[in-house]
């Protein structure tokens, strides 16, 4: 139970991502489903049936974040649920904005950041000359694999984003952590977090994985569907107190793609 406990104070300190701009259970349908440990619930046959992990079709477009010494995460983007988000990605990424950029900020089982060319968090601009607004769609939530702005609040969108790395067993352990203090997990983020869930979305992150107490408060703009296994290995980086990489994790580039064409 010290585990858990640490766990939760780990995730306390880091789930908002106040410094960003400066900075399974069961599927609904399958009740009592629990996928087997080392499987990916996001590419399971029931998942592709949902509109943010469904696989790339022709004419999607997609982000390929090559990362130094470690390989390929492939993201399928969603220019028609957050427009903004996306072009500034697009073009950033063309332009070369990202090429050689930090990822930052890693926090194991919780997510990895970067867009920063300053490398410290505390730099990046949009394309548009300043912050832009966030764009929630209900068909987007920060499961794992999401790929996300990083804020510095409420419609403070610049070039900083962050891949969603938190699996479904570490959303169990948090709701079995709260069950054991009394709470229900729906209590335990409106009142922590200010991120009101329907059960079935709880259950969505129960099954699926990645980051509840985010869902409406961060920008969702594309699901990495391929590539998984990069995104676990630079989650387990050693990083000091301050959750920087004591090694650098360097993005070579990313490339935009449209899928069927590439």
């Amino acid at each position: 139970m010290k585990k858990l406990y640490l766990l939760v104070l780990t995730l306390v300190a880091a789930v908002m991502l106040a410094g960003c701009a400066n900075i399974l259970k069961k599927d609904p349908s399958e009740p009592g489903a629990l996928p087997a440990l080392g499987d990916e619930p996001t590419q399971s046959s029931k998942a592709q049936q949902y509109y943010q992990f469904a696989a790339p079709g022709e004419g999607d477009t997609i982000a390929e974040i090559v990362v130094e010494g470690y390989g390929s995460m492939f993201i399928k983007l969603f220019p028609e649920k957050a427009p903004k988000a996306v072009e500034n990605f697009v073009k950033h990424s063309k332009d070369g904005y990202y090429d050689g950029v930090k990822f930052h900020r890693i926090i194991a089982d919780f997510m990895i950041q970067g867009g920063d060319p300053k490398g410290t968090g505390t730099g990046g601009e949009s394309i548009y000359g300043g912050a832009f607004e966030d764009e929630f769609s209900p068909d987007l939530e920060p499961f794992r694999g999401a790929l996300c702005m990083a804020n510095a609040g409420r419609n403070t969108n610049r070039s900083q984003f962050f891949i969603v790395q938190e699996s479904a067993a570490k959303v169990e352990e948090i709701k079995k952590y709260v069950e054991y203090k009394g709470k229900t997990l729906k209590d335990y983020f409106k009142t922590g977090y200010d991120t009101d869930l329907s059960d079935d979305q709880i259950d969505r992150f129960l099954t699926y994985g990645g980051a509840p107490w985010l869902s409406g408060h961060h920008t969702v703009f594309g699901q990495l569907y391929k590539g998984f296994e990069i995104l676990d290995a630079i989650s387990r980086v050693d990083t000091n107190t301050k959750n920087v990489p004591l090694k650098d994790v360097v993005i070579k580039t990313i490339k935009i793609t449209v899928y069927g064409k590439e």
